[in-house]
């Protein structure tokens, strides 16, 4: 095979033996310390790895098969129907269809991904994280079919996999735990009865799995129940296993973890800790390593607890008592107020932040990980593990900020990831003109960044935060960069309440901001519309030939009697910051005959923006011409999406890039840190609409009043109430689904439901009508007493 006679050759090259094992080449993918000296060979008469089927998808796929390719390992990919032509499929070279888009017909259908492998002739597993990563089954599994499943045994996954378990046995070691209920019993009532003798709030969290899932703050006993089910929904979902564990919650915690990892020989060792506090929804969205504000002494306690409870905690030599070997991950919960840690968890897996460590270690875990299943050593001990500088990682999601982190589909119409370099890694596994499906998570990519110190990495994260181009739908790079800027994140001030505590600061409060912010605004849609005018010209002047005359606009310079050619443009910006309606802006521009804009504003609302503006906050050279308030704009097309403007002699790079869906033609513009969306209605018969997706017949039309709509496209789990029932104000009426994470559907109104047509199992897009909800109105029947109408009547009455 080509991979073998690759190794083989990288083997003769440095000298290796043909009397041992192949060995693996120790090529880190990002140094920051010097090269590695090769490690030794695997135990006698071991076979090298030659062929990995990564059992699973998008970005982590992507990042264990570059890797593979390094190695001169062949990779082969699985996928679903909706992932046929993802970019990890087509990055691996041989790729096997697993089934339907749904995750247990596919990406947790062990037996088709055994299969797999066997029909592709691969010797190891690779599962990434999530899925099948943490299932004891699946490797003991792999381990019967004569298969090698790149992680640690399959006991050590059923030990600390099984987070209940995991928790008995480090309680019964006497290491500290949260109080709580680890018990196999999951009778709901056995469960809030073990939940009022811990005290509210209480926090479920699912014994199996990760990623925030399943898991549910209970602030009292009435909401216990429906928080159970609910749990347990969705834990069954996400990981097949939907049993629960009850703790208290601590209500300043810091979420600490540290890095370790462990061979066949008996080593282990930790590569430090990472800070993942900055969560939403249970998630984690900016992770760093080192943790900021820890001492040393902290550091080294809390590395040593991870690998072996060290004295301090009774003893107990945690990992080397279950066996483990290959990469893992124990998690702390530190308690801010009063400093101390407690074991919460283990995950038996290589983590979705393990870049971060790479970055300060210098090192490539996922070699780490083939290089380990090989039976080789690891190449370090632990006084040679180096801590070099400091490392971020930001996760880039499709989802909808001002709704509450909803997640989001779509297609990525423009996709432009800042570059990659030895200190910024872009980890991806979609690309332009790809689609985000309801199916899976919607994380797009991860922003890795690294500098010699916190300080230099957080102005890294910033920058390349506001050169991440995306449009096409919602995403969350806009809120990533404002968590990066905060001042308290800045000094490292950081808990799993952050953005809870200061979501305030993260929209315009104050009325000097939210000018500020319009003022932006109005200024990139006259920058777009220098942009829109000048590509328009340059496409014009291409494709004129012969005889055609051009139109008066598109003369140069252009002419009419007496007058330069004057147009107007109107742009809708779409306030995707603040979630608030879309305001019109309107504009004329002037084509002058230096190739020049001079762009004024309408009467309406454009007209309180270039007041903003016309204090020059940014210093661009707002001037009136003839009495009209206006901008001299300067425009060079560097080519498709790219402009140099020019804006009272402050040059600066602007990037447009365009759509057409839902009648609207889309226009995205980023200048400087500022990225806007704006729409232009056109003419239906002149759209060439987003066919990736399905059509949304109800979106972007009026609704009748009380329609409540659906907050994300995704699946219809459970529908509570029907037709015609009378419900209060915040009442729950059905539950939705979408990439494995549910979201209560509650009426906004008292009233009656109207047109309640959706049933379990059914399939809905975003803002679709879901049901409407209808007022019923007291009528007088005599002096001094009234009574309700009944919905029809009522119903009648509001229209």
């Amino acid at each position: 095979m080509m991979a073998s006679r690759l190794l083989h050759l990288h083997l003769r090259r440095r000298g290796g033996s043909r009397g041992g094992a192949p060995v693996l080449p120790l090529l880190a993918a990002r140094l920051l310390s010097s090269s590695l000296s090769p490690s030794p060979a695997a135990a006698a008469g071991g076979a090298g790895i030659e062929k990995v089927l990564v059992a699973n998808r998008g970005e982590i796929a992507c990042r264990v098969m570059r890797t593979a390719r390094r190695l001169g390992v062949a990779t082969v990919a699985v996928y679903s129907d909706a992932d046929r032509g993802a970019l990890h499929v087509r990055a691996a070279d041989e790729a096997v269809r697993l089934g339907p888009p749904p995750a247990r017909e596919s990406y947790l259908n062990a037996a088709a991904i055994v299969e797999a492998a066997h029909r592709t002739g691969a010797q190891v597993i690779h599962p990434g994280y999530g899925f099948l990563s943490e299932s004891a089954e699946f490797a003991k599994l792999c381990e019967a079919e004569g298969l090698k499943f790149i992680g640690p045994p399959a006991s050590a996954i059923r030990d600390m996999g099984d987070k209940s378990a995991s928790k008995r046995i480090m309680g019964a070691a006497g290491v500290p735990l949260v109080p709580g209920y680890h018990g196999a019993e999951q009778d709901i009532e056995l469960l809030k009865q073990e939940a009022d003798k811990i005290g509210y709030p209480v926090l479920i969290k699912p014994t199996h799995g990760g990623g925030g899932k399943g898991m549910r703050i209970v602030q009292g006993p009435g909401e216990f129940v429906d928080s159970v089910l609910s749990a347990q929904r969705e834990a069954a979902a996400s990981f097949g296993v939907n049993t629960l564990l009850i703790e208290k919650y601590i209500t300043q915690p810091r979420h600490v973890e540290v890095q370790v990892f462990g061979d066949q020989h008996g080593n282990v060792i930790y590569l430090y800790e990472r800070d993942c506090s900055l969560q939403r929804r249970h998630q984690k969205i900016i992770e760093e390593a080192p943790a900021p504000n820890v001492t040393a002494e902290f550091r080294s306690h809390i590395g040593e607890a991870a690998v072996s409870a060290a004295k301090s905690l009774n003893g107990l030599f945690v990992l080397k008592a279950v066996g483990y070997y290959n990469a893992g991950t124990v998690e702390f919960i530190v308690d801010t107020l009063t400093g101390e840690f407690y074991f919460m968890e283990m995950n038996t897996r290589l983590q979705v932040e393990h870049p971060v460590t790479e970055m300060i270690v210098g090192q490539d875990l996922v070699e780490w990980q083939i290089r380990v299943a090989n039976g080789e050593r690891l190449p370090l001990s632990q006084e040679q593990v180096p801590l070099n500088g400091h490392a971020f990682e930001a996760r880039i999601y499709a989802e909808n900020v001002p709704r509450g982190f909803l997640p989001a589909t779509g297609t990525l119409h423009h996709y432009r990831p800042v570059p990659s370099t030895s200190t910024v890694r872009v980890e991806t596994g979609v690309e332009e003109g790809d689609t985000v499906s309801m199916h899976y998570d919607p994380m797009i990519a991860k922003l890795v960044v690294w500098g010699e110190s916190r300080s230099a990495a957080l102005v890294k994260l910033k920058n390349c935060l506001s050169n991440f181009q995306i449009a096409g739908l919602p995403t969350n790079v806009g809120f990533l960069q404002e968590l990066a800027s905060h001042s308290a994140f800045e000094k490292g001030l950081v808990d799993t309440h952050f953005i809870e505590r200061y979501k305030d600061d993260f929209v315009s409060t104050s009325a000097k901001s939210l000018d500020e912010s319009r003022g932006v605004a109005e200024l990139g849609a006259i920058l777009a519309a220098a942009c829109i005018c000048k590509k328009d010209h340059t496409t014009s002047e291409g494709s004129l030939r012969g005889d055609k005359t051009p139109s008066v606009w598109y003369n140069n310079p252009p002419f009419r009697m007496h007058h330069f050619a004057r147009r107007p443009l109107e742009l809708e910006l779409d306030k995707e910051h603040d979630g608030s309606n879309e305001e019109l802006v309107k504009l004329f521009i002037t084509y002058r005959s230096d190739g020049s804009y001079f762009i004024e504003n309408g009467p309406h609302l454009g007209r309180e923006y270039f007041n903003i503006i016309k204090q020059d906050p940014l210093g661009i050279g707002f001037h009136t011409e003839h009495g009209t308030s206006g901008l001299d704009v300067k425009v060079d097309h560097k080519g498709d999406h790219d402009f140099r403007v020019d804006v009272g002699g402050l040059q600066t790079d602007v990037t447009l890039a365009f759509y057409s869906k839902d009648n609207s033609k889309h226009i995205h513009i980023w200048h400087g840190k500022h990225h806007h969306h704006y729409r232009q209605t056109v003419r239906a018969e002149h759209v060439v609409e987003d066919s990736s997706q399905p059509s949304h017949s109800s979106e972007g039309k009026s609704h009748p009043k009380g329609s409540v709509l659906a907050p994300m496209a995704g699946l219809v789990v459970k529908v509570l109430l029907e037709d015609g029932a009378k419900v209060e104000a915040g009442q729950p009426v059905m539950v939705m689904e979408a990439m494995k994470m549910e979201h209560v559907v509650k009426a906004s109104q008292a009233g009656y439901l109207e047109g309640l047509k959706v049933t379990a199992g059914q399939q809905v897009f975003d803002s679709s009508v879901l049901f409407t909800i209808k007022r019923c109105k007291l009528r007088s029947i005599g002096p001094g007493n009234r009574t309700l109408t009944d919905p029809d009547n009522a119903a009648a009455a509001n229209e």
